[in-house]
């Protein structure tokens, strides 16, 4: 299990790493597009610099602001409340802040730079359409999300990609700006080089927004897995966690704050309706099915934790 956490950060880090190279190439780009010289160089490490600062400063701000959360009171619900402080000192972290977005559809995430500036956001419909074992399992993943960093990988993707998507749209345009045409003509002239600088501009521009989706997807699959696995080791109860990802993925009540910046975010992608082998790819979460059997393994005999119904539990509580 360490293991693999180690391996996911590393792994999470260069991943990073190439979204940052990327808006560093669309800057530089974009400002030989528009007749700049050694300038767009600079300019290219201020702006990947500043959006790298940018984002871990505020990325949690914007996704709240995104999403319409606001901080919700404790007299509001206070057994979750409860739940949130009781597993946070099982997972040895200080207890997040608790935020409610007034909406019928029951999902969840978590969000915010490290574990002492944490955010659980949860929707009205959660909190009312699960019992409290499967309220339990869905804080315990998120508490395993934010005991990784996961949080702020998460969050930086979605201030990250946008950049990216923005840089890329306006590198497109700048090959129809006829003013800069001249310019560029007389810096560069119309050698080989310039046509091939061309060349790889426009590809980039293209193909930037789908690399950097694919990225962000990549991001997301490979932790929630993990987290499912490290937030039943919270609960000690592997149906409450698999209940909850069924409840939420069959409620066919639309999210409607939920968009493409920040779908990947929630427990269940809100937005996802993705069937075939080919179109996996484009995944934010790993299949439900696929995660609800291997909670269901975790269940079984010979598991991580010893098999027990829903039923019997909740007649012990």
């Amino acid at each position: 299990m360490y293991e693999q956490i180690a391996a996911n950060k590393r792994k999470s880090f260069f991943l990073v790493l190439i979204f940052l190279l990327l808006i560093f190439a669309l800057t530089w780009i974009l400002g030989r597009q528009i007749g700049w010289g050694i300038e767009a160089l600079i300019v290219a490490a201020v702006i990947s610099g500043g959006m790298a600062w940018g984002s871990y400063y505020s990325s949690d701000k914007i996704v709240l602001a995104l999403s319409r959360a606001r901080p919700l009171r404790r007299e509001e619900y206070p057994y979750l409340f409860h739940t949130v402080e009781g597993l946070a000192l099982a997972a040895g972290l200080p207890p997040p802040r608790c935020y409610l977005i007034e909406d019928t559809a029951p999902n969840a995430f978590a969000t915010g730079r490290n574990p002492e500036k944490a955010v659980i956001v949860v929707t009205r419909g959660l909190v009312e359409k699960l019992n409290r074992l499967e309220l339990e399992g869905v804080i315990a993943h998120e508490m395993a999300h934010i005991k990784n960093y996961d949080i702020l990988l998460q969050t930086l993707a979605v201030v990250m990609v946008g950049v990216v998507v923005l840089l890329s749209d306006w590198l497109l345009r700048s090959f129809f700006w006829g003013r800069f045409g001249d310019r560029r003509r007389a810096k560069r002239g119309k050698g080989d080089l310039g046509i091939i600088l061309a060349l790889v501009a426009l590809l980039l521009a293209v193909l930037s927004p789908l690399i950097a989706q694919l990225l962000r997807l990549a991001l997301s699959r490979r932790r929630e897995f993990l987290a499912d696995a490290q937030g039943v080791m919270l609960t000690r109860y592997p149906p409450g966690l698999a209940s909850a990802l069924k409840k939420i993925a069959q409620d066919k009540e639309p999210l409607e704050v939920a968009n493409k910046a920040t779908a990947h975010l929630y427990i269940v992608n809100p937005l996802e309706n993705i069937q075939g082998k080919v179109n996996r790819l484009f995944r934010t979460h790993p299949p439900i099915e696929e995660r609800i059997a291997a909670l269901e393994r975790m269940s079984s005999p010979g598991g991580q934790v010893g098999p027990i119904t829903l039923d019997k539990k909740r007649e012990r509580i």
